[in-house]
């Protein structure tokens, strides 16, 4: 193959809308209708076959078509108000400028292994994409410092085709970056930035693009470049392609290179986010960077440790990458020397023991300050899951912590929603999303206002489904009466129910299909029909996923089902949108409590369109009993056999006897409890679980902290680190000798509410000094596996009664109730970031 270079010339734009290729590359116009307008209306066949391209589109639109509308008065008083709020929105004061202001010098770092963030760039495959997608958004509605940093994929995640048998094809496409809305980044001197990661035997050339979204840059790495041999040049081809050194070296050029990249940009980010293990291997190139300028290892790992955010995504074991200790040394054994330790030490970072591997997450859970689920649920399976790193330690106190996800709001609420709500809730709606007063507003909409808006809604989304079934019978040479047929599938005067997400098993596609018979039955009423649409897409990989495919496209050929129950091929952000936003019913169906959080529930609430779920993920914190609707109950199952047909039982009961009698029930031709209910759900969802809270939320308890730990901790040559690792280290070879000696405690013989209990301690602490612990009581309700939702009281230093001995002692308050209380000690320091980040204590014996 001979080569050549790659050229794309954007015509010249007229002077009066020249300012289109600013914002063709700025993705604020994606969550901007009228923004998007200015390309649509010019040329809305285009637009669309670009899939909401700005840049593509810019390269191809007719030049007449370009004219027309510089001279267009309506069309140009449209670009002057977009560009006006462009330049507000772009220049003006930010609620991190007022909340924060003496932190000007601070930035987040976000590392995540894909960003979800429009259509026109498919480096994403799923939810977690999405989240980080709308992290960066809501990053730059808040005016947070923050930047992005992940993996420009040339071939991205693949497109999904479904063939004449109903089976999912792969099919990839390389992406032409010139025709994105990406651009090279640059040093601060100029020049592009290229830098070089570490490769068994060799060094990889990585390119750094950039994405602009609103204020935050999302900085993209890619391999694909002539210096690399072309086995190299594939590294970054495939979202989740490849086999395990596929996997690793992708990890590296993201974490290790991420930080390369950084640095050669003039970036030095004072709190640094993995998204997820992908991106655990920042930690390395770190401690490397830190070992190499004469800190030791133990104190770079203080350093490290202290401005470091981990977030986790799943429950999954799978999800968790783990690699071979062969594979370690294969990739990243040139690291033991530069961080001075061995093979051991350097295993021992994030050595699994259970799964004999070096588990990513393992690495990210002992580098990081604050650790945290997506959801309170997930949250709580996380501290079950890793109990075994915090032995003695109550699970409540385990300090893995929980930020419920949330979505950017504007991205996913439909144009027709948005404009309820600005005549309803007010035109600066979405100055504070999150601000639960101003949703209340929504019950003012009138029933017929709403309904016919979420009808509009409907019937759009219907004919999108069917344009997409028809290409798709087209394209598989299916017979002419069937492709004639399809332009009568589905009807907006039907309860709609949508399925869409990912097709993991554990999300349980296959849940209406348990009960074939009940199902046709449900799908035929002729008086009350349903019908399903269903979209998703199987990893590569995933055999079983595959099949769930295959299985639905099979059901929805049959007799009883055609017509009434639909796949939808190639799922993504545009499809997902014309779903969730039309729909009546958004199902979720996940095995309990294997969905972290989920957010494409969320994305429906915002436009009216009720949740039916599993309490799984974030539902359990949504769900009132008015808001949407609950399938079984939130219990666990050791049997996922009986747990299926107890769930789908339920389903179907929840259909059969509330949802559809629900829907159908109209007074004046509208459903009044059902709109009721959409009510309900946008006044109780979106303010809550928006990512506008979650950002917030992330920066006063997660970056504010650690930027401010990461301050203290690298003053001075690091010597606050060094001290609070040769404390640790301290405390964890003396620990042994600590213990209770006597505990004396002093009680009336009635004990009634309100009633004080004198507690007094004497404690062996050895050469731990009393400043260097808490001796306190532990009091709560008495459970099976101990004591629940725990209140601590310090005991009071009394006295020192011999060498190393000390009394210490408190009273306390019953309350009424069975409950329990016990004595502990723990390790102290004003500069951890949690009670156990050095996980010792030593309990009261026989007490």
């Amino acid at each position: 193959m001979y080569s050549y270079r790659t050229v794309s010339v954007i015509p010249e734009l007229p002077e009066a809308i020249d300012r289109l290729k600013e914002l063709a590359r700025n993705l604020w116009f994606s969550w901007h209708p009228e923004a998007e307008l200015l390309f649509s209306r010019m040329d809305a066949v285009l637009w669309e076959e670009v899939n909401h391209n700005p840049v593509k589109f810019l390269l191809y639109v007719d030049a007449d078509k370009l004219q027309k509308a510089a001279g267009d008065p309506e069309y140009l008083e449209i670009y002057s108000r977009v560009m006006s709020d462009f330049d507000a929105y772009m220049q003006g004061e930010t609620w991190y400028q007022r909340t924060c202001p003496e932190q000007t010098n601070q930035l987040v770092a976000y590392f995540s292994a894909e960003f979800g963030v429009h259509e026109s760039n498919p480096v994403y495959s799923g939810g977690l994409g999405l989240l980080a997608g709308d992290h960066c958004k809501s990053a730059s509605d808040l005016g947070l410092p923050f930047v992005g940093v992940g993996i420009l994929y040339k071939q991205g995640y693949f497109c999904q085709r479904i063939n004449r048998e109903g089976r999912q094809e792969a099919h990839y496409f390389f992406m032409d970056f010139n025709e994105m809305t990406i651009s090279p980044a640059t040093r601060p001197g100029g020049g592009d930035v290229i830098i070089t990661v570490r490769m068994p035997g060799r060094d990889v050339f990585v390119k750094v693009w950039q994405l602009q979204v609103g204020r935050t840059v999302i900085y993209f790495l890619d391999t694909d470049l002539t210096q690399n041999s072309r086995e190299d040049r594939l590294l970054t081809a495939k979202l989740y392609g490849g086999d395990q050194d596929t996997r690793i070296c992708q990890e590296i050029i993201l974490g290790i290179g991420g930080v390369k990249a950084l640095r050669q940009l003039g970036i030095f980010p004072t709190a640094w986010h993995m998204n997820e293990g992908h991106a655990a291997l920042i930690i390395l190139e770190r401690l490397r960077e830190y070992v190499q300028s004469g800190l030791s290892l133990p104190t770079a790992r203080e350093v490290v440790r202290s401005n470091t955010i981990f977030t986790t995504h799943t429950p999954v074991p799978a999800g968790h990458d783990v690699f071979s200790a062969e594979m370690i040394d294969r990739y990243l054994g040139h690291l033991y020397e530069e961080i001075k330790t061995d093979r051991d030490g350097f295993l021992a970072l994030g050595w699994d023991q259970g799964r004999q591997g070096f588990n990513m997450t393992k690495l990210a859970l002992n580098h990081a300050a604050f650790t945290n689920g997506v959801s309170k649920l997930h949250g709580e399976v996380t501290k079950k899951m890793f109990s075994h790193l915090y032995p003695s330690i109550p699970l409540e106190e385990i300090p893995i912590h929980s930020v419920t996800n949330g979505i950017h709001t504007e991205t996913w609420v439909a144009p027709e929603m948005r404009a309820l709500f600005e005549k309803y809730i007010g035109k600066d709606w979405t100055h504070n999303i999150s601000d639960p007063c101003r949703w209340k507003r929504v019950y003012d909409i009138p029933d017929q206002e709403l309904w016919e808006t979420h009808q509009i809604l409907k019937g759009r989304m219907i004919k999108f489904v069917q344009n997409n079934i028809y290409r798709r019978m087209d394209r598989n040479f299916q017979p002419l009466e069937l492709i004639r047929e399809c332009a009568g599938y589905l009807s907006k005067n039907v309860l709609t129910i949508g399925f869409a997400r990912r097709f993991a098993t554990y999300k349980r596609a296959y849940l209406l299909l348990k009960d074939k018979e009940r199902l046709a039955r449900l799908v035929n009423n002729p008086e009350r029909p349903v019908q399903i649409i269903y979209a998703g897409k199987a990893h590569p990989a995933d055999r079983p996923g595959q099949d769930l495919i295959k299985m639905i496209n099979d059901v929805s050929s049959e007799e009883p089902f055609r017509g009434k129950i639909v796949f939808v091929e190639d799922y993504d952000i545009n499809v997902s949108r014309h779903l969730l936003q039309g729909v009546d019913v958004w199902l979720n169906t996940p095995r309990r409590p294997l969905e972290a959080s989920g957010t494409s529930g969320q994305k429906a609430a915002v436009n009216g369109v009720i949740n039916c779920s599993i309490l799984d993920g974030w539902w359990p914190e949504a769900y009132n009993g008015e808001n949407g609707f609950a399938i079984g109950s939130d219990r666990d199952y050791e049997n996922e056999e009986v747990q299926d047909r107890e769930d789908a039982s339920s389903l179907f009961d929840l259909l059969e006897q509330v949802i559809v009698p629900y829907y159908y029930r109209r007074v004046e031709g509208i459903p009044r409890e059902w709109v009721r209910r959409m009510k309900d759900c946008l006044a109780t969802i979106p303010w809550k679980f928006s990512t506008e809270r979650m950002v917030k939320e992330y920066t006063q308890r997660f970056y504010l902290k650690a930027a401010l730990r990461g301050e203290a901790f690298s003053a001075d040559r690091c010597r606050l680190a060094g001290q609070i690792q040769e404390f640790k280290k301290f405390l964890t070879e003396n620990w042994h000798q600590i213990s209770f000696r006597s505990i004396r405690v002093h009680q009336p013989p009635v004990l009634k509410e309100n009633t004080e209990i004198f507690i007094q301690a004497e404690v062996f602490l050895g050469p731990v000094q009393p400043r260097d612990i808490v001796v306190e009581v532990v009091y709560g309700k008495v459970s099976d596996h101990g004591l629940d939702k725990v209140t601590l009281m310090p005991m009071r230093f009394n006295q020192a009664v011999a060498d190393n001995v000390y009394q210490y002692e408190t009273n306390i308050v019953l309350i009424r109730g069975t409950s329990g209380y016990t004595l502990r000690i723990r390790p102290n320091d004003e500069y951890f970031a949690h009670h156990f980040e050095l996980p010792l204590v030593k309990w009261a014996d026989n007490f």
